[in-house]
């Protein structure tokens, strides 16, 4: 499966019927609403940019949790003012929303040598509970996910993985439940040897720090790695420029080697939220 980009995609500006709105965690939400169109060509690890309510200027994305019966899920947490009123909007209420925005992860890394492992911190989950969906039924026997949240009132969507087949590994950074530290060290020592029969593939989503590290890990052992960035996102069409990320450019026209003293800016919400991890230069 190819990313996707901006330019074949197509983006839809919406009225879109909230179908339902549950607290899943104590300021967690799963929210669904009615889009048919974003439904067709939405990709795992694109997003959504919804205009919360009165009172705020600029859209907030959300990153697709799933799509099912022409509906579009999110799964967010109440942070600031944007959240804060979309978490009291109600069924039967219009949301504007536009979407699908940006470059969704690739599937092509998948093979029968090459399983796929799923990170998440936070709400970073929600891109790849959208991934799961579509990476169960693959050729691939597997697929692990390791969540990580600071307790455990704070994970989130872990029996969806379940239902799906995939394996599930928890990390708590009080020893709550499951391993206790970052989700990171989690991975680490999931890598020990013979801890896993057949070489990860990771597809990774959650705060900087965290994909930071899981981008050294995989450097180190010389694992393939995509991360989804959570950036700020004001326009969600790269125009304002207001969420670049610094990236490597490549030395040749067939994209396999890249300049060590070479960079430029990307967007996150146009170019990305998906990248290579060795594009990204970490600061």
């Amino acid at each position: 499966m190819a990313r996707l980009s901006l330019k074949t995609a197509k983006l839809y500006p919406l009225k879109s019927p909230i179908i339902s709105q549950k607290e899943v965690l104590p300021k967690y939400f799963r929210l669904s609403f009615f889009s048919p169109k974003i439904v067709r060509v939405a990709q795992p690890g694109q997003f959504v940019h919804i205009h919360c309510g009165g009172g705020t200027y600029l859209r907030r994305p959300f990153s697709i949790a799933g799509v099912k019966r022409n509906q579009i899920e999110i799964v967010y947490k109440v942070v600031g003012k944007g959240t804060e009123l979309l978490s009291h909007r109600k069924k039967g209420e219009t949301l504007d929303v536009i979407g699908p925005l940006g470059s969704g992860f690739s599937l092509q890394p998948v093979t029968c040598n090459l399983q796929p492992l799923l990170i998440a911190g936070g709400t970073g989950i929600a891109s790849l509970l959208f991934l799961a969906h579509k990476l169960v039924p693959h050729p691939s026997s597997l697929v692990t996910v390791l969540v990580g949240a600071k307790t455990k009132n704070d994970l989130l969507s872990v029996n969806d993985f379940k239902k799906l087949g995939c394996q599930v590994k928890l990390a708590t950074e009080d020893g709550s439940l499951g391993f206790r530290g970052l989700v990171s060290d989690l991975f680490k020592s999931y890598l020990v040897p013979r801890a896993y029969s057949l070489t990860p593939v990771v597809f990774a989503c959650g705060p900087y720090q965290m994909l930071k590290k899981i981008a050294e890990i995989c450097r180190g052992k010389q694992i393939k790695c995509q991360v989804s960035l959570e950036n700020i996102m004001a326009c969600g069409i790269g125009a304002c420029r207001g969420c670049v990320v610094k990236t490597r450019i490549t030395a040749d026209k067939g994209q396999t080697r890249i300049a060590a003293d070479k960079f430029i800016y990307k967007t996150v919400c146009k170019d990305g939220p998906v990248f290579n991890v060795n594009e990204i230069i970490w600061e």
